[in-house]
């Protein structure tokens, strides 16, 4: 005959204990990997000795004897020299280790001292092994997939002007400082047409090459082919967010004369200044629109001087029946098309300036950003800010085209 199962009371105090175990078991840490804390220290003891630009002790950190691996890293810690660096920490994200060999996924954050607000961020794979007690790095290399450095193209010259600061691989002195005036000329005329607070100054990047510019934005670099400069850095930002950079092509910018030039800086700079209220909500016929608007503005260009490619297409009665989608700015897309977007986008903007004033202008462009999606953020600012609907609106601005460019 079967029994049935025994059950046995516990006692208050026994179960009052029960639980204390389990709390107790419950908040417990999880156990302490003293590898990767020796680790850590390695690593920390790298960032102290660049900060404090001591080669010997930067290097004593790379397992002795790896005669090339000292020397490319020497090379590294040498292109850096220059550099402004305020700070230069390695976050270690995961460490995969079998016995006296490791390897750790690391993070490191570094910011420019004068103009980095918050770090910029690159990705870091470094293998180790275990000496006599102490961790040596015998290799270091950017994680897959993972945008290359300035300083890992070759040494980094740089410029500092009053707002801006040029960071230069294998170009000469002298175009480091015109790119470097052009840049603090940039900066008071964003800040003019832009009343919102923002960082007032820009890090220019420029790497010898459109390939290396590639590199340095993790793209192939017959993309960009044609493209003066581009802004890297994260929408809608908190201030604790990765700070921009203005990526320089050296070989498209050195085809432009001076007035091309300077709207390109200026251009890139807007898209500095407006990031924090750029957001997933925001098309790009206004952000591309209004960094070309601020760019231009002042410079007594007309709409047609300023809009070549649209104005032909107008002449020709090819109107387009709706403002720029995302898809028409595309790097690598047809020339035309892509020229067409941006003056589209600047003269929308330039619409709003000219009827509504350019407070307004500021204000859509805020409002728009303050959305969560795409959907409905502009057809929202359109109503709130400028009493029309988007339908309303596009009627408007093809007419401004034909007015101004007809």
């Amino acid at each position: 005959m079967a029994g049935h199962p025994h059950k046995q009371h516990a006692t208050p105090a026994a179960a009052a204990a029960a639980l204390l175990l389990l709390a107790g078991c419950a908040a417990a840490d999880p156990p302490v990997d003293p590898a990767v804390e020796e680790i850590r220290q390695t690593l920390d003891a790298r960032a102290a000795a660049l900060l404090e630009h001591d080669r010997a002790a930067y290097l004593a950190a790379l397992e002795p004897g790896a005669d090339g691996l000292r020397a490319a890293q020497g090379e590294e810690f040498d292109n850096l020299a220059e550099v402004p660096l305020r700070s230069w920490e390695y976050r270690i994200k995961g460490v995969r280790h079998q016995g006296a060999t490791a390897v750790a996924d690391a993070e490191v954050h570094y910011r420019i001292a004068g103009y980095d607000a918050a770090p910029v961020t690159a990705s870091r794979t470094l293998e180790l092994a275990e000496r006599d007690g102490r961790w040596f790095v015998t290799a270091d290399r950017a994680s897959a997939g993972t945008p290359q450095q300035l300083w890992q193209q070759g040494d980094v010259d740089v410029v500092r002007g009053s707002r801006s600061i040029v960071l230069g691989v294998g170009q000469d002195e002298q175009r480091l400082r015109e790119l470097v005036a052009v840049a603090d000329r940039a900066v008071p005329a964003v800040s003019d047409a832009w009343p919102s607070e923002w960082a007032g100054r820009v890090v220019v990047l420029v790497p010898d090459s459109t390939e290396g510019m590639g590199r340095l934005l993790g793209a192939p670099g017959a993309g960009y082919r044609g493209i003066a400069a581009v802004t890297t850095g994260e929408t809608g930002r908190r201030a604790a967010a990765p700070a921009d950079r203005v990526v320089v092509n050296p070989e498209a910018y050195g085809l432009l004369g001076d007035f091309g030039q300077a709207v390109v800086l200026t251009h890139e700079t807007t898209h500095v200044a407006t990031r924090a209220h750029t957001t997933a909500a925001t098309p790009m016929w206004l952000s591309e629109g209004f960094a070309d608007w601020v760019a231009y503005r002042g410079t007594g260009r007309t709409a047609a001087e300023a809009a070549p490619a649209m104005q032909e297409a107008v002449r020709t009665g090819d109107v387009p029946a709706g403002l720029p989608g995302d898809r028409d700015f595309a790097f690598g897309g047809d020339q035309d098309t892509i020229a067409r977007a941006y003056e589209s986008g600047r003269l929308a903007c330039e619409l709003i300036a000219e009827r509504w004033g350019e407070e307004k202008l500021t204000a859509f462009y805020r409002t728009v950003g303050e959305g969560r999606h795409r959907d409905g953020a502009v057809e929202r600012a359109l109503s709130e800010e400028l009493g029309v609907t988007s339908a309303g609106f596009t009627v408007m601005w093809r007419e401004y085209l034909t007015a101004v460019l007809g």
